[in-house]
């Protein structure tokens, strides 16, 4: 009895450290972190002294890892006209770490600068402590030349409606300048106002304090996995929505000193 309880000891730790190796939504974040600072750094020291702007917006990639990767294979293509990426949220389908090291892998193939947003399904589980060890922080704005874009946590419903989103004082102070001169503004978000994911108690109010920030060009947004170019409040603030991986599409802007332009690319 003795022996065989010797025999099997050994081959039941074996099976539990491989079928227990990692739980899913373990928040333990090794390889590059702090990804957003390190993206925002080199956004501002290639377009300081640019008048002219150009950028990719792409957003949703969730599990479509294959689309996923079509996308950014054609940024790089475009790489030498633009000047960086931004991804708009939902790097990730259900939150996981291993969803998380997928994603940053995707993006780490980029060949220009580029942030990410958070999105509502990157906070399932643990998934909102892992993108704070990986990306950063869910509210930061950086500069591109002269234009300032500010990029919003609007996942209000996965706080219960109990925080701050969309951040109204961290808008205040990014509207004042923090102490970085900029001429215009960019807002950036992954759920717009009247989405499911936005707190829609505040809709007007958030309408009526973004005008406030220095000559506001348009707002972006992600989450509705479909094309949107939508003048929201009536007062031609646009907003313009980028197309989900499986699309297979996303958008260019170009950024003047006179104004923008952009085109949905579809691959």
């Amino acid at each position: 009895m003795k022996r065989t309880f010797l025999l099997f000891f050994p081959l039941l730790f074996c099976a539990c450290d491989s079928v227990f190796d990692v739980h899913p939504y373990d928040a333990h974040v090794g390889g590059a972190r702090g990804l957003n600072a390190s993206g925002m750094e080199a956004i501002t020291a290639a377009c300081a002294g640019k008048d002219t702007l150009r950028f990719a917006f792409f957003a949703d990639t969730h599990a479509w890892y294959s689309d996923a990767r079509d996308i950014i294979t054609d940024i790089n293509q475009r790489a030498d006209s633009l000047d960086f990426a931004i991804h708009g949220g939902d790097l990730t389908d259900t939150g996981t770490t291993l969803e998380y090291r997928r994603a940053r892998e995707q993006l780490l193939r980029l060949r220009l600068p580029w942030v990410a947003l958070i999105g509502n399904h990157d906070f399932l589980g643990t998934g909102d402590q892992v993108f704070d060890a990986m990306f950063g922080a869910k509210d930061f704005a950086f500069l591109a030349g002269n234009v300032k874009f500010v990029c919003l946590n609007t996942n209000a419903t996965e706080y219960d409606y109990l925080a701050a989103v969309p951040n109204f004082d961290f808008m205040e102070v990014e509207m004042q300048g923090g102490g970085e001169l900029f001429e215009r503004t960019v807002i950036v978000m992954h759920a717009r106002p009247g989405s499911d994911q936005f707190n829609n108690n505040v809709d007007k109010a958030f309408g009526r304090y973004i005008l406030d920030f220095p000559n506001l060009l348009f707002c972006l947004s992600a989450h509705d996995h479909h094309l949107q170019a939508d003048d929201l409040y009536g007062n031609g603030l646009m907003f313009y929505g980028t197309d989900c991986a499986l699309h297979r599409a996303y958008l260019l802007f170009t950024v003047t000193p006179t104004g923008y332009t952009y085109e949905v690319v579809r691959i």
